[in-house]
Protein backbone atom coordinates (compact mmCIF):
# COMPACT_ATOMS: atom_id res chain seq x y z
CA UNK A 1 0.00 0.00 0.00
CA UNK A 2 2.78 2.42 0.87
CA UNK A 3 4.24 2.00 -2.61
CA UNK A 4 1.01 3.31 -4.10
CA UNK A 5 1.20 6.62 -2.25
CA UNK A 6 2.72 9.61 -4.04
CA UNK A 7 6.18 10.50 -2.82
CA UNK A 8 6.30 13.41 -0.40
CA UNK A 9 9.27 14.73 -2.38
CA UNK A 10 7.50 14.59 -5.77
CA UNK A 11 7.78 17.93 -7.57
CA UNK A 12 4.67 20.07 -7.83
CA UNK A 13 3.71 23.21 -9.70
CA UNK A 14 6.61 24.93 -11.42
CA UNK A 15 9.06 22.25 -10.28
CA UNK A 16 6.83 19.58 -11.83
CA UNK A 17 6.80 21.50 -15.10
CA UNK A 18 10.59 21.74 -15.15
CA UNK A 19 10.88 18.05 -14.35
CA UNK A 20 8.52 17.14 -17.18
CA UNK A 21 10.24 19.13 -19.94
CA UNK A 22 13.79 19.15 -18.58
CA UNK A 23 15.94 22.19 -17.80
CA UNK A 24 16.69 22.76 -21.50
CA UNK A 25 13.04 22.55 -22.47
CA UNK A 26 12.12 24.97 -19.69
CA UNK A 27 14.38 27.60 -21.26
CA UNK A 28 11.42 28.78 -23.35
CA UNK A 29 9.53 29.69 -20.19
CA UNK A 30 12.58 31.45 -18.75
CA UNK A 31 13.15 33.46 -21.92
CA UNK A 32 13.02 37.22 -21.12
CA UNK A 33 10.86 37.83 -24.20
CA UNK A 34 8.24 35.39 -22.93
CA UNK A 35 8.29 36.96 -19.49
CA UNK A 36 7.80 40.39 -21.03
CA UNK A 37 4.84 39.00 -23.00
CA UNK A 38 3.29 37.87 -19.74
CA UNK A 39 3.80 41.25 -18.07
CA UNK A 40 2.40 43.12 -21.06
CA UNK A 41 -0.67 40.87 -21.08
CA UNK A 42 -1.18 41.57 -17.37
CA UNK A 43 -0.82 45.30 -17.96
CA UNK A 44 -3.36 45.32 -20.78
CA UNK A 45 -5.91 43.29 -18.85
CA UNK A 46 -5.57 45.24 -15.61
CA UNK A 47 -5.46 48.69 -17.20
CA UNK A 48 -8.52 47.83 -19.24
CA UNK A 49 -10.38 46.80 -16.10
CA UNK A 50 -9.78 50.02 -14.18
CA UNK A 51 -10.35 52.13 -17.29
CA UNK A 52 -13.73 50.58 -17.99
CA UNK A 53 -14.74 50.83 -14.33
CA UNK A 54 -13.51 54.37 -13.66
CA UNK A 55 -14.67 55.58 -17.05
CA UNK A 56 -18.00 53.82 -16.67
CA UNK A 57 -18.65 55.40 -13.28
CA UNK A 58 -17.76 58.85 -14.59
CA UNK A 59 -19.95 58.48 -17.69
CA UNK A 60 -22.89 57.30 -15.56
CA UNK A 61 -22.51 60.25 -13.23
CA UNK A 62 -22.23 62.80 -16.03
CA UNK A 63 -24.66 61.43 -18.59
CA UNK A 64 -26.76 58.79 -16.87
CA UNK A 65 -29.51 61.09 -15.63
CA UNK A 66 -30.76 61.97 -12.17
CA UNK A 67 -31.89 59.66 -9.40
CA UNK A 68 -29.61 56.70 -10.02
CA UNK A 69 -29.85 54.16 -7.23
CA UNK A 70 -26.68 52.55 -5.80
CA UNK A 71 -27.79 49.10 -6.93
CA UNK A 72 -28.29 50.36 -10.47
CA UNK A 73 -24.78 51.80 -10.60
CA UNK A 74 -23.39 48.58 -9.10
CA UNK A 75 -25.22 46.48 -11.69
CA UNK A 76 -23.95 48.50 -14.64
CA UNK A 77 -20.36 48.63 -13.41
CA UNK A 78 -20.38 44.92 -12.55
CA UNK A 79 -21.69 44.13 -16.01
CA UNK A 80 -19.07 46.16 -17.88
CA UNK A 81 -16.23 44.80 -15.73
CA UNK A 82 -17.50 41.22 -16.16
CA UNK A 83 -17.71 41.68 -19.94
CA UNK A 84 -14.20 43.14 -20.10
CA UNK A 85 -12.75 40.27 -18.06
CA UNK A 86 -14.63 37.76 -20.20
CA UNK A 87 -13.09 39.19 -23.35
CA UNK A 88 -9.62 39.77 -21.89
CA UNK A 89 -9.31 36.24 -20.49
CA UNK A 90 -10.37 34.83 -23.85
CA UNK A 91 -7.78 36.70 -25.90
CA UNK A 92 -4.91 36.87 -23.40
CA UNK A 93 -5.42 33.69 -21.38
CA UNK A 94 -2.82 31.60 -23.18
CA UNK A 95 -0.18 34.23 -22.33
CA UNK A 96 -1.27 35.44 -18.88
CA UNK A 97 -4.60 36.45 -17.41
CA UNK A 98 -4.31 36.78 -13.64
CA UNK A 99 -5.39 40.47 -13.70
CA UNK A 100 -5.43 40.45 -9.91
CA UNK A 101 -2.55 40.54 -7.38
CA UNK A 102 -4.51 38.21 -5.11
CA UNK A 103 -4.72 35.64 -7.91
CA UNK A 104 -0.98 35.92 -8.50
CA UNK A 105 -0.40 35.39 -4.78
CA UNK A 106 -2.47 32.23 -4.96
CA UNK A 107 -0.33 30.87 -7.80
CA UNK A 108 2.82 31.63 -5.78
CA UNK A 109 1.48 29.86 -2.70
CA UNK A 110 0.52 26.85 -4.83
CA UNK A 111 4.07 26.93 -6.27
CA UNK A 112 2.93 27.48 -9.85
CA UNK A 113 5.32 30.43 -10.23
CA UNK A 114 8.33 31.87 -8.43
CA UNK A 115 8.34 34.87 -6.12
CA UNK A 116 10.66 37.06 -8.29
CA UNK A 117 8.32 36.80 -11.27
CA UNK A 118 5.35 37.38 -9.00
CA UNK A 119 6.97 40.61 -7.83
CA UNK A 120 7.17 41.74 -11.44
CA UNK A 121 3.51 40.77 -11.89
CA UNK A 122 2.47 42.83 -8.87
CA UNK A 123 4.40 45.85 -10.14
CA UNK A 124 2.77 45.56 -13.56
CA UNK A 125 -0.71 45.01 -12.13
CA UNK A 126 -0.60 47.93 -9.70
CA UNK A 127 0.93 50.25 -12.30
CA UNK A 128 -1.72 49.20 -14.82
CA UNK A 129 -4.52 49.78 -12.34
CA UNK A 130 -3.28 53.32 -11.69
CA UNK A 131 -2.78 54.07 -15.40
CA UNK A 132 -6.28 52.88 -16.30
CA UNK A 133 -7.97 55.13 -13.74
CA UNK A 134 -5.74 58.11 -14.54
CA UNK A 135 -6.59 57.73 -18.22
CA UNK A 136 -10.30 57.65 -17.39
CA UNK A 137 -9.92 60.77 -15.27
CA UNK A 138 -8.14 62.48 -18.15
CA UNK A 139 -11.13 61.80 -20.42
CA UNK A 140 -14.04 62.25 -18.04
CA UNK A 141 -12.79 63.98 -14.88
CA UNK A 142 -13.35 62.63 -11.34
CA UNK A 143 -17.12 62.22 -11.71
CA UNK A 144 -18.62 59.20 -10.01
CA UNK A 145 -15.53 58.96 -7.81
CA UNK A 146 -14.03 56.94 -10.68
CA UNK A 147 -15.65 53.80 -9.24
CA UNK A 148 -13.51 54.04 -6.10
CA UNK A 149 -14.27 51.29 -3.60
CA UNK A 150 -15.17 52.67 -0.17
CA UNK A 151 -16.55 50.90 2.91
CA UNK A 152 -19.62 52.24 4.60
CA UNK A 153 -18.80 54.67 7.47
CA UNK A 154 -17.71 52.76 10.55
CA UNK A 155 -17.75 49.39 8.76
CA UNK A 156 -14.18 49.11 7.53
CA UNK A 157 -13.45 45.82 9.26
CA UNK A 158 -16.76 44.36 8.15
CA UNK A 159 -15.88 45.38 4.60
CA UNK A 160 -12.46 43.75 4.90
CA UNK A 161 -14.16 40.54 6.06
CA UNK A 162 -16.62 40.70 3.17
CA UNK A 163 -13.77 41.21 0.71
CA UNK A 164 -12.03 38.15 2.18
CA UNK A 165 -15.15 36.03 1.66
CA UNK A 166 -15.85 37.02 -1.94
CA UNK A 167 -12.15 36.94 -2.88
CA UNK A 168 -11.94 33.45 -1.37
CA UNK A 169 -14.74 32.34 -3.67
CA UNK A 170 -13.17 33.91 -6.75
CA UNK A 171 -9.73 32.39 -6.20
CA UNK A 172 -11.18 29.01 -5.21
CA UNK A 173 -13.28 28.93 -8.37
CA UNK A 174 -10.33 29.68 -10.66
CA UNK A 175 -8.04 27.16 -8.96
CA UNK A 176 -10.71 24.46 -8.98
CA UNK A 177 -11.26 25.04 -12.70
CA UNK A 178 -7.54 24.57 -13.23
CA UNK A 179 -7.63 20.98 -14.41
CA UNK A 180 -6.27 21.46 -17.91
CA UNK A 181 -5.54 24.64 -19.88
CA UNK A 182 -6.62 27.06 -17.18
CA UNK A 183 -7.53 30.57 -18.29
CA UNK A 184 -7.67 29.44 -21.90
CA UNK A 185 -10.51 26.95 -21.75
CA UNK A 186 -13.98 27.71 -23.09
CA UNK A 187 -15.74 27.92 -19.73
CA UNK A 188 -13.31 29.64 -17.33
CA UNK A 189 -13.85 33.15 -18.77
CA UNK A 190 -17.61 32.67 -18.53
CA UNK A 191 -17.31 31.53 -14.93
CA UNK A 192 -15.11 34.49 -14.01
CA UNK A 193 -17.46 36.95 -15.70
CA UNK A 194 -20.50 35.42 -14.06
CA UNK A 195 -18.89 35.48 -10.62
CA UNK A 196 -17.86 39.14 -10.96
CA UNK A 197 -21.32 40.11 -12.16
CA UNK A 198 -23.11 38.30 -9.34
CA UNK A 199 -20.99 39.49 -6.43
CA UNK A 200 -20.35 42.94 -7.86
CA UNK A 201 -24.09 43.55 -8.12
CA UNK A 202 -24.81 42.14 -4.67
CA UNK A 203 -21.86 43.68 -2.80
CA UNK A 204 -21.26 46.81 -4.82
CA UNK A 205 -23.61 49.05 -2.82
CA UNK A 206 -22.00 47.83 0.42
CA UNK A 207 -18.29 48.32 -0.23
CA UNK A 208 -17.68 48.24 -3.99
CA UNK A 209 -17.05 44.46 -4.09
CA UNK A 210 -13.49 44.84 -5.32
CA UNK A 211 -11.89 41.40 -4.85
CA UNK A 212 -8.77 42.97 -6.35
CA UNK A 213 -6.21 45.27 -4.66
CA UNK A 214 -5.05 46.75 -7.98
CA UNK A 215 -8.62 47.50 -9.07
CA UNK A 216 -9.07 49.51 -5.84
CA UNK A 217 -5.67 51.20 -5.90
CA UNK A 218 -6.20 52.73 -9.36
CA UNK A 219 -9.18 54.96 -8.51
CA UNK A 220 -7.75 55.76 -5.07
CA UNK A 221 -4.52 57.07 -6.59
CA UNK A 222 -6.41 58.95 -9.31
CA UNK A 223 -8.49 60.66 -6.60
CA UNK A 224 -5.56 61.11 -4.20
CA UNK A 225 -7.19 59.25 -1.29
CA UNK A 226 -5.60 56.03 0.00
CA UNK A 227 -7.24 56.15 3.43
CA UNK A 228 -9.31 52.98 2.98
CA UNK A 229 -7.17 51.03 0.53
CA UNK A 230 -5.96 48.73 3.31
CA UNK A 231 -9.45 47.19 3.37
CA UNK A 232 -9.09 46.09 -0.25
CA UNK A 233 -5.57 44.77 0.28
CA UNK A 234 -6.02 42.77 3.48
CA UNK A 235 -9.37 41.25 2.51
CA UNK A 236 -8.38 39.77 -0.88
CA UNK A 237 -5.01 38.60 0.44
CA UNK A 238 -6.66 36.74 3.33
CA UNK A 239 -9.23 35.25 0.96
CA UNK A 240 -6.55 34.08 -1.47
CA UNK A 241 -4.50 32.39 1.26
CA UNK A 242 -7.55 30.52 2.54
CA UNK A 243 -8.60 29.54 -0.99
CA UNK A 244 -5.20 27.96 -1.69
CA UNK A 245 -5.41 25.92 1.51
CA UNK A 246 -8.90 24.67 0.64
CA UNK A 247 -7.90 23.91 -2.97
CA UNK A 248 -4.93 21.83 -1.82
CA UNK A 249 -7.29 19.84 0.40
CA UNK A 250 -9.89 19.40 -2.36
CA UNK A 251 -7.64 18.76 -5.35
CA UNK A 252 -4.09 18.27 -4.13
CA UNK A 253 -0.97 19.92 -5.47
CA UNK A 254 -0.74 21.71 -8.80
CA UNK A 255 -0.21 19.56 -11.87
CA UNK A 256 2.13 20.24 -14.77
CA UNK A 257 -0.77 21.53 -16.88
CA UNK A 258 -1.83 23.94 -14.15
CA UNK A 259 1.68 25.30 -13.72
CA UNK A 260 2.01 25.66 -17.49
CA UNK A 261 -1.18 27.69 -17.62
CA UNK A 262 -0.08 29.91 -14.73
CA UNK A 263 3.18 30.65 -16.55
CA UNK A 264 1.67 31.10 -19.99
CA UNK A 265 2.45 29.32 -23.26
CA UNK A 266 5.78 30.37 -24.81
CA UNK A 267 5.91 31.13 -28.52
CA UNK A 268 6.58 27.99 -30.50
CA UNK A 269 5.29 25.65 -27.79
CA UNK A 270 2.33 23.40 -28.49
CA UNK A 271 -0.64 23.85 -26.20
Amino acid sequence: MDSMRPSAAAPVGKAALIASVGPRGYADWANPDHRLRRLLAEFIGMAGLTFVLSGGAAVLARYGGEGQQPWQVALVLSLVSALWLLVAVYFLGDISAHFNPAMTLAFVLRRDMGLPMAGAYWAAQFAAGICGSLLARGFFGPAGNLAATMPQPGLSWQAAGFEAVISFGLVLMVLCLADGPKLNGPFVPLAVGGYILAWGTMGGPFDGASMNPARSLGPDVALGDLSTWWVYLTGPVAGAVLAVAVTLFLRGSATVAEATAAEGTPLGQTK
